[in-house]
């Protein structure tokens, strides 16, 4: 089941072969939790705050590794330079773009105890797929590219199995797939104990790692954008662009969620329940960040007790978003 609705400005023009034009403003995009629930929310949010597309699907199942530790998951969702993609308890992938246009892409392996994650490239044309089959000692892991459209020029890249599994964080350009290596099961723990651990650059074609991005001693803080990543030690955060190349560094009381902006100028620290912004130290009081929908504007998702928002980082300025959910990225999407 899905269904959609417009709630804002136009879609972006389609082009005469059928792909989608890429978004000529920036989008944040919204996930209402899925695990437990029949029906899932994405909604996409522009800079002002106002939720300008939104779309539902059935949630896929909950899936654990036996009965005592749950699957470490991302949220079911992608983002192209045009659409946000997600997926439904039927293993179809559906898009809806900031117009309310959505539609059925695909379909990728879904079942009780199988999750598929998946990335769609930048301009539309490819996704990458993990498959995992959770047990109580991991997961089984593979991983696939193939055509969006279609599912032609398929060729499965790499698989594994064990304690640790991949996720497909993104698309560096069309040739680069980024992919996180995490814990496939948790039980608890501290910071960044049940999400991407490194950042690895792989080709798309064959697997073969390029770069890494963070390390056991350097954890990645956050998800990544177009211009890399930070990681952190206990008292040190690093910005990471996407050849491993360390750009700067600078000092952090203890852990703490890291947001890079897209253009790799700003880091957004979150403590407590406020953002600061590392470069010009300008704190959006009350503002949990949880990701950039473009270089000047960040925004925090929220549940029953907490109102999404969008704050400009330039102004200090705060605005409510009416919509509920989890950051989910951004459009334009890549990486």
């Amino acid at each position: 089941m899905t269904s959609a609705s417009p709630q804002g400005s136009p879609s972006p023009a389609q082009s005469g072969s059928g792909s989608p034009a890429p978004v000529t403003a920036a989008f944040g995009v919204l996930v209402s939790p899925a695990d437990g629930q029949d029906l899932y929310t994405v909604s996409l949010v522009g800079v002002d705050g106002k939720v300008v597309a939104s779309a539902q699907a059935s949630s896929p199942a909950t899936v654990s590794c036996g009965d005592a530790a749950a699957a470490v998951l991302p949220l079911p969702v992608s983002t192209s330079n045009s659409r946000a993609y997600f997926l439904d308890a039927q293993g179809a992938v559906r898009f809806l773009a900031p117009g309310g246009d959505t539609g059925r892409a695909t379909t990728v392996p879904a079942g009780a105890a199988r999750r598929s994650m998946f990335a769609v490239s930048p301009n539309d044309s490819r996704i990458a797929v993990v498959v995992n089959d959770y047990t109580s000692s991991g997961a089984s892991t593979r991983l696939y590219v193939e055509d969006l459209r279609g599912g032609g020029h398929h060729v499965d890249i790499f698989s594994e199995s064990g304690v640790y599994t991949l996720w497909p964080a993104g698309w560096h350009g069309t040739n680069n797939l980024v992919v996180a290596k995490v814990p496939a099961c948790t039980q608890g723990g501290g910071p960044f104990c049940c999400g991407p651990q490194e950042l690895h650059v792989i080709d798309p074609a064959t697997a073969v790692r390029r770069f890494t991005l963070g390390s056991p001693t350097c954890k990645i803080a956050g998800p990544p954008s177009a211009a890399g990543a930070v990681c952190e030690t206990d008292a040190q955060a690093d910005v990471v662009n996407w050849t491993a190349t360390t750009t700067r560094a600078f000092a952090i009381p203890g852990p703490a969620f890291a947001y890079i902006s897209p253009n790799g100028d700003q880091v957004a620290l979150v403590g407590g329940a406020d953002t600061t912004i590392q470069e010009s130290n300008r704190t959006l009081a009350g503002l949990q960040a949880c990701g950039w929908i473009d270089d000047t504007h960040v925004f925090s998702g929220g549940d029953a007790q907490h109102q999404p928002r969008v704050g400009n980082v330039t102004t200090g300025g705060v605005v409510p978003v009416a919509a509920q959910g989890q950051c989910g990225g951004r459009l334009p999407g890549g990486l």
